[in-house]
């Protein structure tokens, strides 16, 4: 499956998906202006957010530490 993103620049959010975002999708705050957004039956990681996109990047050193596993696959 696809990973899909979209930047909303008005509202400084970057948005990661796999697959279409449900209702019956769970919210979970993983760190400071990170939001992943999980499968209710798995518990897997569906997507996330990141939250001051540009902000974070306009610092020198704002590393970015994700908890999750992503599997690369050759397009």
């Amino acid at each position: 499956m696809k990973l899909h993103y979209y930047y909303d620049r008005e509202a400084d959010v970057l948005y990661f998906s796999q697959g279409k975002p449900s209702r019956k999708d769970i919210s979970e705050e993983a760190s400071d202006d990170v939001v992943l957004r999980l499968d209710p039956r798995t518990k897997k990681v569906k997507g996330f957010t990141i939250l001051n996109f540009a902000k974070r990047g306009a610092k020198k050193y704002a590393p970015l530490s994700l908890p999750i596993k992503a599997e690369l696959l050759p397009a």
